[in-house]
């Protein structure tokens, strides 16, 4: 017995996937700030738009092309290398299109990666989630804050940038011009932005709350500051007496194997074999939520560190450098 287009699932999934792609695209816009080919951009408020760092090559007269077809100039408003992130403030605001509805990422779910590298109109690729990680991580000279888990860093553009804390990993086509873009859930829903400009040959994106997270600041600082402590770390396992003295279920800390003189750990008095366990209020279980935790407003800011000291929690309080 043949189906009809109604009861056909083929046909239902792909009518969703058309009706996610219309949905996602009245945020996504084109982004004119190269000589090369455009990017893409996704509208975080209707005065500002959210783009791949990498593809701005200019401070001003960037042209942004609305879904409608409009054309509004826009300027930096901020960004972020260690990201890829930058924000662009439009002249006007948008008119015609709609900030994006948010969702979360799952691995093994259906994702769209978005473009509208062109006035032609809204592009897609299709994949899946493939992995949601704590850190793009890129060895590199000099290593970074824990030896054994090198931070990354690499140089672009004569600049040396940590890359993202924080990652989404797709098997969608990224097609040029996609930077910039959405990464979408079935539903149309913004689970991330899209970059090629962190790691070349993997489609990552960056995950929505982190990139909403990033635009705030830029928004209103230009920047995103990010922290250092001066030390080396490696993660160990909190035995059960450890668990017990620190009062609550956390499975792994930091156990700290170097101490850079001079630095920001050391003025605080953290000390080698100090097995630091939290931050700020916030349990600590591995160098890239060290890194995450130490992004922000707690940079340059006296800070509540929690440590295991022979056995025993101990806290200090130590200022939060900032990186160069």
């Amino acid at each position: 017995m043949s189906q009809t287009n109604e009861t056909n699932p083929l046909v239902i999934l792909s009518s969703a996937m058309a009706d996610a792609v219309e949905h996602a695209g009245n945020a996504t816009v084109m982004v004119s700030a190269r000589q090369r080919m455009p990017a893409s951009g996704v509208l975080y408020t209707p005065s500002l738009v959210l783009t791949a760092d990498h593809v701005v090559e200019m401070d001003d007269e960037i042209k942004i092309g609305l879904p409608n077809g409009e054309e509004i100039t826009a300027t930096l408003a901020g960004r972020d290398p260690g990201s890829d992130l930058a924000l662009l403030r439009l002249a006007s605001p948008a008119s015609g299109a709609a900030t994006p509805i948010t969702g979360d990422a799952r691995v093994g779910q259906l994702a769209l990666a978005l473009g509208r590298p062109s006035s032609s109109g809204i592009q897609a690729s299709l994949g899946i989630v493939s992995a949601i990680g704590n850190a793009v991580r890129v060895v590199s000279e000099g290593g970074g804050e824990h030896a054994g888990h090198p931070w990354g860093r690499r140089r672009r553009k004569g600049k040396t940038s940590q890359v993202a804390e924080q990652f989404i990993r797709t098997d969608a086509i990224p097609y040029p011009g996609f930077s910039g873009g959405p990464l979408v859930d079935a539903a149309g829903s913004l689970i991330g932005i899209n970059t090629s400009g962190l790691l070349r040959g993997m489609s990552i994106a960056i995950p929505v709350a982190r990139a909403w997270q990033i635009a705030a600041s830029l928004d209103q600082h230009g920047s995103v500051k990010r922290g250092y402590l001066g030390i080396r770390s490696q993660p160990v396992a909190l035995t059960a007496d450890l668990r017990a003295a620190l009062g609550r279920e956390q499975a792994t800390g930091l156990l700290l194997v170097w101490v850079e003189e001079g630095s920001p750990a050391a003025k605080g008095g953290l000390l080698v074999g100090d097995t630091l366990v939290g931050l700020a209020g916030e349990p600590v279980t591995d160098p890239e939520e060290l890194q995450v935790s130490l992004s922000g407003e707690v940079v340059g800011q006296p800070t509540t560190i929690e440590v295991l000291r022979g056995g025993k929690p101990t806290t200090v309080t130590v200022t939060i450098g900032e990186r160069g």
